[in-house]
């Protein structure tokens, strides 16, 4: 399944197969398998709505189960997830300052309101949420030395955020740990960020939007809604489109 994922060559591949009245799914990127990707799941609900028409799917992941809707809609498809469950803790000063050298930031770039943390719903990310706008465009690092940070400390991804607004964040995801510079779209980091969020009692209002890619020439717009109990499942939806 890697050595497909790798001929593949996007940034993560689902592999599904009928198992009772449920779907045995598992992810790979092009350099290794992945416990949880958001926007695989997205586009696998949206290609069994198309096999087996609307509906909603039972899928059993190496250490969760969860569910994913797939739709026809005027538009196209869209698909919604249920995240495994959510947690977070403050991320570790060493692993912090290790991170920003790795981006060539300083902790002055940070946002002060949002901690850095390690979030996960299904996967580990760390998050790193920054001041400017621009500092997020200009985002830049060694493929080699990422690679190597996160697999230190077992990081699916490293999340840079930018909050335009209380309920509007713009994001890239440095997903070296799997052999991909940039990540366009990581529906699992936007459910731990939403469950991070919810753990800092950040005023999201029940829900946020993530804007990502947008800075690689691949917007993708990721909706989470967030439920009030802590640890609870994250709703992540969007729109798909056919490759």
């Amino acid at each position: 399944m890697r050595d497909i994922a790798a001929d593949l060559g996007y940034s993560e591949t689902a592999f599904a197969c009928p198992k009772g009245d449920a779907w045995h799914v598992r992810y790979f990127s092009p350099e290794s398998e992945v416990p949880f990707c958001g926007h695989a799941t997205i586009a696998l609900g949206a290609a069994l709505a198309a096999q087996e028409g609307d509906g909603v799917f039972k899928l059993i992941l190496q250490g969760a189960e969860i569910t994913v809707e797939g739709r026809t809609t005027d538009g196209g498809m869209h698909a919604a997830l249920q995240s495994p469950p959510t947690q977070s803790e403050a991320a570790k000063p060493d692993l912090t300052e290790a991170a920003l050298a790795l981006f060539g930031l300083n902790p002055g770039d940070l946002d002060p309101r949002i901690a850095p943390a390690f979030a996960q719903a299904g996967a580990t990310h760390l998050i790193l949420a920054l001041k400017s706008r621009q500092t997020l465009a200009e985002m830049s690092y060694d493929l080699d030395a990422g690679r190597a940070l996160m697999r230190a400390h077992d990081l699916v991804t490293i999340a840079l955020v930018w909050a335009e607004g209380d309920q509007l964040f713009h994001v890239r995801n440095a997903f070296a740990s799997g052999g991909v510079l940039e990540d366009p779209a990581t529906g699992a980091a936007a459910a731990a960020f939403a469950g991070y969020l919810r753990d800092m009692a950040w005023p999201h209002g029940g829900e946020i939007t993530v804007i990502q890619g947008e800075d690689m020439g691949a917007k993708s717009i990721i909706r989470a809604k967030i439920p009030p109990e802590i640890g609870s499942s994250i709703r992540v939806s969007g729109e798909v489109r056919q490759l």
